[in-house]
């Protein structure tokens, strides 16, 4: 029997309520049965896995690697994950190093040895990494399928830190934000960036959103956002901008349609 995750209510009540509930949620979820399947069938194999053409060629195995960093939609894009795998990131040219998402390029990293050119094994515990990644998105994804907006808030808490570990400078790291769409979402929300954000020139991206940050938090560098202090503000400037988008979504609608049925009595 699966178990899904409760979620009583939206928004801020919603996300407290998952906070104080998530570690007992979260382990009555990886102990689905089709999950702890999948997992241990990854447990057991992965390991014996020594280039990009065996791992692509086995579904089960493939759907944890990719889920682990949340590219699990590209599953049935095998040549082009084959691809990703191969080119490696050392070269610059790389196919992980020129794309936009770099969640991509985070991928590659991890499974770096299975590059052809690759003369390092893996990490000794690559798999329980993997695993533990794949587990947490999995619950995001459960959580999601109820109310997005607080799987966007879990994958803030998760997305922040590792992106100040990959990158060094607050250059890089912005830079790394807007390639990553979780995080680049939830940033636009929170601090109020217009839809047409989207379209401007990157360094103009970044200019701009490190002036709306020194705006809401009194700093512009990205690494503040991950003290406890400032990474509880943006998680609920975020759940209140979300909610006030949404209220005004249906308002909209509801001005809309009180228009049309206006004029059809005309």
């Amino acid at each position: 029997m699966s178990f899904n995750p409760v979620i009583p209510t939206s928004g801020l009540a919603g996300w407290a309520f998952l906070t104080r509930t998530r570690a007992r949620q979260e382990a009555s979820f990886v102990n689905n049965p089709v999950l702890a399947r999948d997992v241990t069938h990854f447990r057991e194999k992965f390991p014996q896995i020594e280039t990009a053409e065996a791992l692509v060629s086995d579904r089960r195995l493939l759907r944890i690697a990719l889920g682990a960093f949340g590219l699990q939609d590209e599953i049935d894009n095998r040549a082009f994950i084959r691809r990703v795998l191969e080119d490696g990131t050392t070269d610059r040219r790389a196919l992980a190093n020129r794309l936009t998402d770099k969640r991509y390029l985070a991928f590659a990293t991890a499974f770096s040895h299975l590059t052809p050119q690759a003369g390092a094994a893996p990490a000794t515990d690559l798999t329980d990494q993997i695993i533990s990644k794949f587990q947490t998105r999995e619950f995001e994804i459960a959580v999601g399928a109820q109310d997005q907006t607080l799987r966007m808030s879990l994958a803030l808490q998760r997305e922040l830190p590792q992106l100040l570990d990959q990158y060094a400078s607050d250059d890089a790291r912005w830079f790394g934000a807007l390639g990553n769409p979780p995080l680049r979402a939830v940033l636009e929300t929170a601090l109020g960036l217009p839809r047409e954000f989207g379209t401007l020139d990157l360094d103009d991206q970044v200019t701009r959103m490190r002036s709306a940050m020194q705006r809401q938090f009194g700093s512009s560098k990205i690494e503040e956002l991950a003290t406890p202090e400032i990474m509880e503000k943006l998680t609920t400037r975020f759940l209140v901008m979300s909610q006030l988008r949404d209220t005004q979504t249906v308002m909209s609608g509801a001005a809309t349609a009180l228009t049309l049925l206006t004029s059809m009595r005309q």
